[in-house]
């Protein structure tokens, strides 16, 4: 499996975190944060996007948007900004007014829409999020921009399309239809960004690709507890241990055991944050052979034990969900 593929394992959307909304110009919404990832397309008309005092971004009809982390955002009809808060974006993509209740046509001009098929309005906002946590998938949250925009022309999925056809639509599971549709929306987004030619593209998006690099990071994110060794590496790329070890560190910027060690304590991070396994079971499971031998790697990496950071994250979770 590659890295993106591993990545996006540990960022899906479940239940009910997607919405459209119909708006009525001049309108201006406000994200106050939530999700770590929230994906807007305007269906129908444009709309100009700011993101914590930046410049205004246009977002033309279909322009795709994927914003990350959880800094303030303004979505608004008018391109200053100027225009006060129609309503506040939630995490499930509903507008909403400041006390929580849901805008209808006669409070603001906006309707939501999820449940009401087949309605029109000049201006048609889709909103979608995908709450996130943990180590890996933060390698994804990190090679991104803060907002990253792609252009209609640059779309080459399809997943948009049968998306708003599904929302105009009141079949039988629709919600997990839903749900998969949003992944694949995503997915497609981010791909077709990475291809853009001024993207910054992490290194480990490009190894899947590589014939060398590409068979070894599918083998080792497979099974991260085998007891891997550069020249078993090399036999999977079907090279010398030479050429593979010196092609890893071009692609990758680090040497293959190195990444190997990085990538163990990643999942060990997660696991530790999602699961109620000991120490000794999870250290286990990524390659170390006792909790010791994982707590001292771990404490290197991360500057806390194991134990601190399982408490520490989950409460962390906890405080996000609250917010």
């Amino acid at each position: 499996m590659d890295t993106l593929s591993e990545v996006l394992e540990n960022i899906r959307s479940s239940g009910a975190l997607i919405g459209q909304n119909l708006l009525s110009p001049p309108w201006a919404i406000r994200q106050k944060g939530g999700a770590s990832i929230t994906v807007l397309v305007m269906l129908r008309g444009e709309a100009w996007l700011r993101r914590d005092g930046a410049d205004p971004l246009r977002l033309g009809t279909r322009d795709l948007a994927i914003l990350t982390g959880s800094g303030s955002t303004l979505l608004s009809s008018d391109p200053t900004g100027r225009i006060p808060t129609t309503c506040v974006l939630t995490a499930e993509g509903a507008c909403l007014e400041e006390t929580g209740e849901r805008l209808t046509a006669g409070n603001g001009g906006l309707v939501r829409v999820a449940d009401e098929p087949g309605l029109d309005s000049e201006h048609v906002l889709l909103a979608g999020s995908f709450p996130t946590s943990g180590r890996i998938a933060g390698r994804l949250l990190e090679a991104l921009p803060n907002v990253v925009v792609v252009p209609r022309a640059h779309q080459r999925s399809r997943a948009l399309g049968l998306l708003e056809s599904e929302l105009e639509n009141r079949e039988p599971g629709q919600q997990a239809v839903l749900d998969r549709l949003l992944d694949l929306v995503l997915i497609g987004a981010l791909r077709d960004w990475f291809a853009l030619p001024d993207t910054d593209v992490p290194a480990w998006y490009g190894a899947a690709g590589d014939p060398v690099v590409g068979p070894a990071l599918g083998a080792l994110h497979a099974d991260p507890a085998r007891a891997w060794t550069v020249e078993s590496l090399a036999r999977r790329a079907q090279v010398s241990r030479a050429t593979f070890a010196r092609r890893f560190a071009e692609v990758m910027g680090e040497p293959p055991i190195s990444y190997l060690t990085g990538w163990r304590l990643c999942v060990a991070a997660d696991l530790l944050q999602e699961r109620e396994d000991t120490t000794e079971s999870i250290a286990r499971q990524v390659g170390y052979s006792s909790a010791f031998a994982l707590s001292a790697a771990f404490t290197r990496e991360y500057g806390v034990r194991p134990s601190r950071y399982r408490v520490q994250s989950r409460r962390l979770a906890v405080t996000e969900a609250v917010e």
